[in-house]
């Protein structure tokens, strides 16, 4: 049996699949530009001989139905599924559940106008989410599918840590509160955490740093989600490639006055001109990093930044969580950028932080432990991997509604 992750984006879908048996990934890749002349489709999956191999194609998809009719003919032409009755189910990604959804659940049409509900509190996501939901299920009517969503880890936060110093009527009557995103993420790797240090989730107080393209922090005391630095929007929190992160919000209010810029491009530059790309014009860390190497001010000016407030982050949630037995760098940055990791734990010496350059150098092979010998703390470096926590809790709710 096989099982289908889809993760929607406005202009984009991402996939992987799954053999139920052992978890292995057979196939995995990322339709790109959709609704353009040159879409784009990468993909990487495991021939009968058990050798990886790669594609990348280009055409036009004029839109996601034909990008996920594309993807399914090639996964059965890859030999990742023999035909379309092999995919047992499909799980899908899902950005924000509100404060209604606080796990999985098995999508039907209840679920469907549940979900359309909520595009309010997050425009930007859910509509691409929730259009790839209704493409599966038009083409996989018989096939059971689930919601997983990236608000569900957090939906333990307690009310003062998601409230909003307003007036209380605009969390009663408009639900603004801190929701949080990156869940998933960040429950994959507490519990990876959990298993490698030999200890039950449910005892650890943990601190888990997803930094990639987007970036959020998360306190996690006795397994459960206890705050995190994404808000009520993926914008508030650490500094991000596009995304600024905190910010005074008066800021907003004057740069409309002095600008004359409208709310749409307000929020369009707060979202995709900001954070790094912001600050040095470029949003990749790899690239920052890169510029920073060659002298350049403002990508060292950048770097800084990012790690400065990681190091916030990182203190505010010592003070919140009393004792900490281990920090957890994950995501693209957090997994790969030795430089980042070593300045996001600078100068903590006197939280239990230390890192061990040599082991920070080493390359990830599984989890990676970093922390020098007068450590106190853990620290270290687990591969994240989303879409097989959607596939393991998209089993779970079928397992438990047969």
């Amino acid at each position: 049996m096989k099982v289908l992750v889809i993760n929607s984006g406005s202009s984009s879908i991402k996939y992987k699949v799954f053999n139920v048996r052992d978890s292995a990934t057979l196939a995995s890749g990322k339709l790109e530009k959709i609704g353009e002349s040159n879409s784009r489709l990468t993909c990487s999956w495991q021939n009968t001989g058990g050798k990886r191999k790669e594609s990348n194609q280009k055409r036009h998809v004029p839109g996601h139905k034909e990008g996920f009719a594309w993807i399914v003919t090639s996964i059965i032409e890859q030999g990742a599924v023999s035909d379309e009755r092999e995919i047992f189910a499909i799980g899908h990604r899902v950005v924000h559940g509100g404060e209604i959804f606080q796990e999985p659940m098995l999508i039907d049409k209840k679920l469907i106008e549940t979900l359309r509900s909520l595009i309010p509190l997050a425009p930007l996501h859910n509509p691409a989410n929730l259009l790839a939901v209704e493409i599966a299920i038009e083409r996989f009517p018989n096939v059971p599918q689930v919601a997983v969503f990236d608000t569900a880890f957090h939906q333990s936060l307690p009310p003062c840590a998601y409230h909003y110093a307003l007036p209380y009527e605009f969390y009663t009557a408009y639900h603004v509160r801190r929701f949080g995103f990156h869940g998933t993420s960040h429950f994959y790797v507490a519990q990876r955490a959990a298993r490698y240090l030999g200890k039950p989730l449910s005892s650890l107080n943990l601190i888990t740093l997803h930094l990639g393209n987007g970036a959020s922090a998360t306190a996690i005391r006795k397994g459960k989600s206890a705050d995190t630095s994404m808000g009520m929007t993926p914008l508030q929190g650490l500094i991000m490639g596009t995304r600024c992160g905190d910010i005074d919000p008066a800021i907003i209010f004057y740069l409309g006055r002095i600008t004359g810029k409208s709310n749409e491009e307000l929020d369009e530059i707060l979202n995709e001109k900001s954070g790094l790309e912001g600050i040095c014009g470029v949003n990749d860390m790899r690239e920052v990093e890169s510029l920073a190497g060659s002298g350049n001010a403002r990508a060292q000016l950048a770097i800084n930044m990012f790690c400065y407030r990681i190091r916030k982050y990182i203190g505010s949630y010592f003070a919140i969580l009393g004792r900490v037995d281990a920090l957890v760098f994950t995501g693209g940055i957090g997994e790969n950028s030795v430089l980042i990791r070593k300045e996001s734990c600078h100068g903590l010496s006197h939280l239990g932080i230390v890192v061990d350059g040599r082991k920070n150098k080493r390359s990830p092979d599984g989890i990676l432990e970093i922390q020098g010998d007068r450590s106190a703390v853990k620290v270290l470096v687990i591969p994240t991997n989303e879409e097989l926590e959607i596939a393991r809790q998209t089993l779970h709710i079928l397992q438990r509604n047969p």
